[in-house]
């Protein structure tokens, strides 16, 4: 029985004994790996891949293919020339089982690509990188104070700069001085926003309602 495998973006047909070199695949010698996209087992074709279908194989060794030169030349006036070696890094596999079914209970390691990341390892890391995001909105303290964002040409951003300068209450800006309203006008960024805006004036009204 023969089957048909996609890695790397190529199709291999195998049968089992087959020895062949794919993409290198993240595993030792001596490893068994599973392929599971399986695009055809004998004369049964899947769409696109067949249902619990999967080749079997032993690694033998982590090689490299032959030499490919690349030659670069800019056609310009101060053009210039390069030349590089590359060696694809490769596996060289033993087919030792081709499965028509059942390929996704035989729990043996799937062939992965080295510069790969499994789905299992993905789902994995999934709830991990979640939990700092939760525990840190979590960790997060109200702040207890006035909503300053009714001050005109203030928003989320500019409240949230308030709070980080220790302003939270209408009171305190209404109490600014005009030395403090330059200090606080470089402090916060607002490019003269404090006098034009007449902030000092709003807060004075705001904190007696």
């Amino acid at each position: 029985m023969f089957a048909v495998l996609k890695t790397g973006g190529k199709q291999y047909k195998v049968q089992s004994g087959d020895v062949l070199r794919v993409e290198k695949i993240a595993a030792d010698a001596g490893e068994t790996v599973q392929f599971n996209d399986i695009l055809m087992v004998g004369d049964q074709i899947g769409t696109p891949t067949v249902d619990g279908a999967a080749v079997q194989a032993q690694v033998i060794d982590q090689i490299k293919g032959d030499k490919v030169i690349h030659f670069v030349k800019r056609r310009r006036k101060h053009g210039s020339k390069r030349t590089k070696g590359h060696r694809q890094q490769l596996t060289l596999l033993r087919v030792t089982d081709i499965l028509a079914a059942g390929g996704d209970k035989t729990g043996v390691k799937a062939a992965v690509g080295a510069g790969s990341v499994s789905a299992a390892a993905v789902t994995a890391a999934a709830p991990q990188k979640a939990a700092p995001q939760k525990a840190e909105a979590e960790a997060a303290p109200a702040v207890d104070g006035d909503d300053l964002k009714k001050l005109s040409g203030v928003g989320p951003a500019m409240e949230k700069k308030f709070h980080e300068a220790g302003i939270t209450r209408f009171a305190q800006i209404a109490a600014w001085t005009p030395e403090q309203v330059a200090a606080m006008d470089t402090r916060l960024g607002t490019k003269g926003k404090i006098v034009n805006e007449g902030w000092v004036e709003q807060a004075k009204t705001l904190a007696k309602g």
